[in-house]
């Protein structure tokens, strides 16, 4: 650790969002377990924690200063235990992002979620609470296909809206139109444009970062929303993933990727209209997407593992490759 502050902020936020025991705490930091009862005493009493662990900017660590100076975020970084899973990564990063999502809702705040395994897991640790004229609004249509998205897409929308007592909006259209010319047409529909108004009042958007490659390789791409040869012709254009189901690179273009046509989420300069807009990572398989969103600058705070910081961190000190005809 560089100082005392970074100290106390991981000593904090691993006792009080992570849920980790002092002695678990202690080994990580290489200190005694009355050592750790002291930091989370000293933590108290200066207002580092109040009723949650209080994010502080750059002061995070150096993995979480670098992204913040790189991409002008807030980084808050997960430090997860040495041998942990993906689904335990999942859960400790999802846990810190559900509590500082209850935490942002205020009365009145309209939330944008996506849908995802990763959203999925948020979700499912946010803190209820009535909030008195929120709303919960889906961002990115999920039918494919095969199914027609709601019973998966929905339960989620669904469960946050239940934790905070909110209206929900549901937005009932595909993940993508099979034709450029039917997502026109939809969109001119006032039941649809009754959903994209309310798109366009979200305070607060919450998605994850979908990954062509890898061991949770995303819903998208192995759920059926793609045929065999749109997934070649994306894999040929140096397309790495997703975020709201809009397909970007790593370098983080997109506007000529003619599948984007097609697709109903927001594009990164759509997002870019929303005041916060919460990416939540966790798994280095998705670094790739993760840099393209942030070069997209789709991102204001992100939660993310340690280990897919630093290689986010790593990957974006490496000379870019150029993308022929690629366009922000």
């Amino acid at each position: 650790m560089s100082n005392r502050e970074d100290v106390l902020y991981e000593a904090a936020a691993m006792y009080y969002l992570q849920d980790e025991t002092m002695e678990s705490i202690a080994g990580r930091l290489g200190v005694s377990r009355s050592t750790v009862s002291r930091l989370i005493k000293e933590a108290r009493e200066t207002g580092l924690v109040r009723i949650s662990v209080q994010p502080r900017g750059a002061a995070v660590g150096a993995v979480a200063r670098a992204l913040t100076a790189s991409f002008g975020v807030q980084a808050h970084v997960v430090a997860v235990r040495q041998g942990a899973t993906q689904v335990q990564t999942l859960d400790q990063v999802a846990r810190v992002a559900g509590r500082l999502v209850s935490a942002w809702m205020q009365p009145g705040t309209v939330l944008g979620l996506a849908w995802g395994t990763t959203v999925s897991a948020v979700v499912d640790h946010l803190v209820p609470r009535r909030v008195p004229g929120a709303a919960v609004v889906q961002l990115n249509g999920a039918a494919n296909p095969m199914t027609s998205g709601i019973p998966y897409a929905g339960s989620i929308i669904t469960a946050a809206a239940a934790a905070f007592d909110a209206r929900v909006h549901h937005f009932p259209v595909p993940a993508f139109f099979d034709f450029p010319e039917t997502k026109r047409a939809m969109w001119r529909e006032r039941s649809i444009r009754r959903v994209l108004a309310m798109q366009g009042k979200v305070d607060v958007a919450v998605f994850g970062a979908g990954a062509m490659a890898g061991p949770l390789t995303s819903h998208v791409y192995e759920g059926g929303y793609l045929a065999a040869e749109d997934l070649a012709r994306l894999r040929a254009e140096g397309v790495v993933g997703d975020i709201c189901t809009v397909l970007l690179r790593e370098d983080g273009t997109y506007a000529d990727i003619e599948l984007n046509a097609r697709a109903t989420g927001p594009t990164p300069r759509e997002l870019a209209r929303i005041g916060r807009r919460v990416c939540v990572v966790a798994g280095t398989a998705k670094a790739a997407t993760l840099l393209g969103a942030l070069r997209a600058g789709a991102v204001t705070d992100l939660v993310v593992d340690e280990a897919t910081a630093r290689a986010v961190v790593e990957r974006a000190r490496q000379p870019r490759a150029a993308v022929p005809g690629s366009q922000p």
